[in-house]
């Protein structure tokens, strides 16, 4: 769950520190106060898009950092395990944005793509925004939905996985398939490319032992003179090591008489002359050897040539060509045996499609059974939102599995009726906006109760209800906190009386600049917060005494 929110010249944020606690927290405070900011910035530090403006005036970056305890949390450990970034069971991601619009992104000290915060931000926070009822239009948001509260993620990935191997069958079907005139064209061209490799040693080590035999001959003549002048240094000239090493062994044998513990350095220096005279011949027969062959060596600077043109026509380095020469051979077979192939293709095709129906017909039968559950669940907290005619279902209708879709073969459709005696329909034409609200809400506490994220945030998700069913959302909420670490931004009094945490956000202003601070509320605070939603500018004794009566009871629940 989220522990820390840490923020600096974020917006209208100066410094902001902030310790967030299990269960549900309420975020309230006047309109404009930077309620949604710290939503925002929580947003951007898990990978949201960054932009400029966001840096605090004057300020020449903004930086935002959270720090999450992964207890229970095993996904996303298991994701941190696997990016080699773990951190014995914490996590700390911290997001930099410049004034001019770049940032950064770390967890656990190691800077990573955007990509990866996201990614691991959405095993992290599920947040709900107070427009989530627009997106619910979405065939693809309701499918989603569905498919996350029926767990349905290993099924997915197996009708990925279908989906690339089938596109990859397809597109080489399609090849074989082409204009006959552009397929003898490459048939030809394959022929030609392979005639030319053909007769050259590719093989990675031919191609070294090939540079190995031109260094040698390019440079004979150097290696034939340093060859004698070694032999002259070693043996032949009148100050030679040959000549000292001699002249020392016979002074040794001398003194080895008067002392014997002399003997292991006189054998040393013996077997050292025996190995100089050794070197000295090898030398003599190298220099012997070392003939110039201006033939072999145009020969060979020919050949390196050829294979460095190749090299370069083909793009890759010469000792990879091999691996081109097969690619080639394996192309153009394929293409010699296009009728065979496609017959192979069609097989593959065959016994995937065969797959992807038996994957397809088990992910329709988990989502029509989750669709049962989650209609039921969200019929059921409708008519505590006041909706008592209301019910809602998740219609799942099979389609022919023909396309190899990542998605299934269903189509998926949230419907609903208002009232009693009405028909099911789309929510677009069925229910008005404030109506939408409702069904909104109730399907993502719905939703969020099966989710294993452990944070949830709702952003003024309860907006445009009010009276005795703000107080079932914020009940719901509630409930909702005995598995979840929620956090919730609301206006209403209702909702932040049953929040276990309350956190007021509140803005100064100065002559020039403004922030935003945060203060933590205790009971008593709490009260007078809540007396305030109630009671606007002027907080009676009423006023206090009901805000006391909402908290004692939310507590009692």
């Amino acid at each position: 769950m989220l522990t820390d929110l840490h923020i600096r010249d974020f917006t209208i944020v100066d410094r902001l520190t902030l310790e967030f606690g299990s269960g549900m927290t309420a975020l309230t405070g006047e309109t404009g106060a930077g309620k949604s900011i710290l939503l925002d910035a929580l947003g951007l530090a898990l990978g949201d898009r960054a932009a400029a403006d966001t840096v605090r005036q004057g300020a020449d970056k903004a930086e935002i950092s959270v720090s999450f305890d992964l207890t229970g949390t095993e996904s996303a450990s298991e994701w941190l395990a696997d990016h080699d970034l773990e951190a014995d069971g914490e996590c700390l991601i911290r997001r930099v944005i410049q004034a001019s619009g770049r940032s950064r992104g770390y967890i656990n000290g190691s800077p990573v793509p955007l990509t990866l915060l996201r990614e691991l931000g959405e095993q992290l926070v599920d947040i709900h925004g107070q427009h989530e009822h627009q997106s619910l239009m979405r065939k693809d948001i309701q499918r989603s939905i569905l498919d996350n509260f029926a767990d349905n993620a290993s099924l997915l990935v197996q009708l990925g996985e279908l989906n690339r191997k089938a596109r990859a069958l397809q597109d080489e079907r399609l090849a074989l398939t082409g204009d006959t005139g552009d397929q003898e064209a490459r048939k030809d061209l394959l022929r030609y490319q392979l005639q030319e490799l053909e007769p050259l040693q590719l093989a990675p080590e031919a191609i070294e032992a090939l540079d190995a035999e031109h260094r040698r001959l390019a440079n004979a003549g150097s290696l034939t003179q340093t060859s004698q002048q070694l032999v002259g240094m070693l043996y032949e000239d009148e100050g030679s090591a040959q000549n000292m090493l001699g002249q020392a062994q016979r002074m040794l044998e001398e003194a080895l008489a008067l002392d014997p513990s002399l003997a292991e350095a006189h054998e040393l220096l013996t077997g050292a002359l025996v190995q100089l005279e050794e070197g000295v011949d090898a030398l003599r027969r190298h220099g012997e050897a070392m003939e110039l062959d201006p033939a072999r060596l145009d020969e060979l600077e020919q050949q390196i040539g050829t294979l460095s043109d190749l090299a370069r026509k083909h793009k890759v380095r010469p000792e990879a060509l091999h691996t081109v020469r097969e690619a080639l051979t394996d192309e153009l077979d394929r293409l010699e045996n296009a009728e065979e192939r496609l017959q192979a293709l069609d097989r593959e095709l065959d016994a995937l499609g065969q797959q992807y129906a038996a994957a397809c017909q088990k992910l329709r039968k988990r989502r029509q059974s989750a669709a049962g559950t989650l209609g039921k669940q969200v019929t059921d907290s409708l008519k505590q939102l006041g909706m008592a005619g209301a019910s809602f279902r998740i219609a799942v209708s099979a389609q022919e599995p023909k396309d190899f879709s990542p998605h299934g073969a269903d189509q998926i459709s949230f419907e609903v009726k208002t009232n009693a005696g009405q028909n099911f329909g789309p929510l677009s034409r069925i229910a008005s906006g404030g109506e939408l609200s409702r069904i909104s809400l109730a399907i993502q506490v719905a939703a969020a109760d099966s989710t294993d994220i452990p944070t949830l945030v709702f952003d003024e998700a309860d907006v445009g209800i009010g009276g005795g069913v703000a107080e079932v959302v914020g009940m719901q909420l509630r409930t909702l906190g005995a598995s979840h670490q929620v956090l919730c931004v609301t206006h209403l009094p209702q909702v932040a009386s049953q929040a276990h945490n309350h956190l007021q956000v509140s803005k100064t202003s100065k002559a020039t600049s403004t922030s935003t601070t945060v203060a933590e509320l205790d009971r008593g605070a709490r009260i007078q917060e809540i007396a305030r939603m109630l009671g606007g500018v002027e907080i009676t004794e009423a006023t206090l005494n009901h805000a006391e009566e909402m908290v004692s009871r939310a507590e009692a629940s």
